[in-house]
């Protein structure tokens, strides 16, 4: 049987992860990614549960425990700076690891490289798909032929765009926006994230590995003729939206105004009936995005591999393999998705009322957890 190609679109973290099954699976994959080089978002993600299980299968879990932050905590501050609640964010044991996704995306494409093909500053422009395979162009590349091609190019997928529908057909805003960027000094406590509230509005201090991240997290309509791509867009949104905030705002703003590292993106859900077409199937935040509240780098590894699984067990029927990644994935994807309200809530209260209840939760949780421990040794 001749190898079967695939071209996956987008090198992040699903993309990276499927070409490395895919390659054991016996299928020659091609990796062409946007970008001129690996992205460098420094924003912090985690590999937990099912993406631990998958990073180990990889024999990762080591080059990822190297190159995790130190957060143990996350503590809340007023106007004044002073600490309303703390949470613990873990005490670094067990396999779930939280780093960089510069960091992940990184490791995970070392783990690929020798495998598959990476063709970098290029990006699908055109699919024709028939029985036998997907005819493909690109913006700079020649066109080629591919059995297969899957999509795992992000919440804007250009993939998704041209075998499914237009963008606005699948992404649901979900009422909040969410910019990161580089802090211009390291954070002196590497293992606390400090965030900062006013009635709709989040301003978090990520100490990260080497300098800090700010991420600003507003309640916000949809902006008409928002640009994803629009830097001086988005700092024009974060100075009106945090006009009169305290705490470090002031300070934070004026690095943003001088920032060239600065994303901006809206918070959203993506939602389609089904992730495949023909030969054509969506992974990763292509298919399901639940933007930053919802686990999205270990659901892109988890179903990277459930998918590579599928199509190895079945490559003469990629429908089939298709319908049955589908079934699996979507019992994780479908409980996140609709968590994305709630972890709104917690980390961006709407009023002073909900932000007040939830600094007491916060105060509450040591003594539920210590309850919980002592009834679990009572049962034993």
């Amino acid at each position: 049987m001749t190898t079967k190609t695939v071209l996956i679109s987008g090198a992040g973290v699903a993309g990276p992860t499927l070409a490395y099954w895919l390659a054991r699976a016996g299928y020659r994959p091609t990796v062409v990614e946007r970008a001129a080089g690996l992205r460098s978002s420094g924003s912090p993600v985690d590999v937990r549960g099912p993406a631990a299980e998958v990073a180990r299968k990889m024999g990762l879990t080591e080059q990822l425990r190297e190159a995790a932050t130190s957060v143990r905590s996350m503590k809340f501050v007023n106007d004044r700076g002073k600490s309303v609640g703390r949470v613990a964010m873990g005490d670094g044991g067990g396999t779930d690891v939280e780093l960089t996704r510069t960091d992940l995306a990184r490791i995970l494409y070392e783990a690929s490289a020798g495998d598959a093909e990476y063709v970098f500053h290029d990006s699908v422009a055109g699919l024709a798909q028939d029985e036998g395979g997907v005819d493909v162009t690109f913006e700079h590349g020649s066109p080629r032929r591919f059995d297969l091609v899957v999509g795992t190019d992000g919440l804007h997928s250009g993939v998704r765009r041209l075998a499914f529908g237009p963008e606005r057909e699948f992404v649901e805003h979900m009422g909040v926006y969410v910019a990161t960027m580089p802090l211009d000094a390291p954070v002196p406590d590497r293992s606390e994230i400090v965030m900062y509230n006013s009635p709709g509005r989040a301003v978090a201090v990520h100490p990260s590995r080497e300098r800090g991240i700010v991420a600003f997290m507003f309640r916000h309509a949809a902006v008409p003729g928002f640009d994803y791509r629009d830097t001086e867009q988005h700092k024009r949104l974060l100075e009106t939206s945090y006009g009169g905030a305290g705490w470090r705002v002031p300070e934070l703003l004026d690095q943003v105004r001088a920032a060239g590292d600065l994303y901006l993106d809206s918070v959203s859900r993506v939602r389609l009936p089904s992730w495949a077409v023909g030969r054509v199937v969506l992974a990763g935040d292509a298919a399901s995005c639940v933007s930053l509240f919802g686990d999205g780098s270990t659901l892109a590894m988890s179903g990277a591999h459930t998918l590579a699984t599928e199509l190895a067990a079945s490559p003469g029927d990629p429908a089939a393999a298709f319908r049955r990644y589908e079934t699996t994935h979507r019992k994780l994807v479908n409980p996140r998705q609709r968590n994305v309200p709630v972890a709104a809530a917690m980390l961006i209260p709407a009023t002073r009322a909900g932000m007040a209840v939830r600094n007491f939760g916060t105060r509450l949780a040591p003594l539920v957890n210590a309850a919980q421990k002592l009834a679990l040794a009572k049962s034993a």
